[in-house]
């Protein structure tokens, strides 16, 4: 969960928006927030701010109109649904609507788009990023009752000690180092994933992998 929850409510929104929390003016369509809701749900959970923009300025908001649109978008447009908390702060005239997203227990969690489609995201910094292949499965194997076991095989050994020599690694780099199709490569990845053994960053929207 945010580990910043735990700040006064002003030192929280100086810290402006982050892995853990995003502000909004209004909720203005279901299904966008659906993404920004799904994406915290499947990171580590945090906080949406609602009557607040993105320099941190405040605007009226009617608190009760604003959680009826997050439940709707909580439960029609996020798959499975997601069970939201609210606390409504007041600042001189304004009130601000405090939207506490939990971490789901039951990854991954899909979001609507305009389009249809049920897509899965997650948090990078202060954006809601569409999940890889990679990622998803990563999200189910961490979701699932089954213990993650892995065996260290050549293969796996090989990434290992890459990334001991050298900051990080791309999965088609990995798969040309190996002359592994992307298929099995990234079945490895994501063992090493999912046991915690190396690390996933993101740079320009492309997808890394570290120790």
């Amino acid at each position: 969960m945010d580990s910043n929850s735990s700040l006064p409510f002003s030192d929280r929104l100086a810290l402006g928006e982050t892995e853990f929390q995003d502000f909004k003016e209004t909720i203005s369509s279901e299904r966008k927030i659906a993404k920004t809701m799904g994406s915290l749900a499947n990171t580590k959970g945090g906080t949406i701010w609602v009557g607040v923009r993105d320099n941190r300025t405040f605007r009226s908001i009617d608190p009760l109109g604003e959680q009826y649109r997050l439940e709707q978008a909580a439960e029609h447009f996020c798959d499975p649904p997601l069970e939201l908390e609210f606390k409504v702060h007041r600042i001189g005239t304004y009130r601000i609507l405090e939207v506490t997203v939990p971490e789901s227990l039951h990854k991954p969690v899909y979001s609507l788009r305009d389009d249809d489609q049920w897509m899965v995201y997650i948090r990078v910094k202060d954006e809601s990023m569409l999940a890889t292949k990679t990622m998803v499965e990563v999200l189910q194997r961490q979701s699932s009752e089954e213990p993650i076991t892995i065996e260290l095989g050549s293969k796996e050994q090989f990434l290992l000690d890459y990334l001991k020599e050298h900051p990080h690694i791309t999965l088609k780099e990995y798969s040309d180092l190996m002359n592994l199709g992307l298929r099995r490569a990234r079945r490895i990845v994501v063992d090493l994933l999912a046991a915690g053994l190396i690390r996933v960053k993101y740079k320009d929207k492309e997808e890394y992998y570290c120790r």
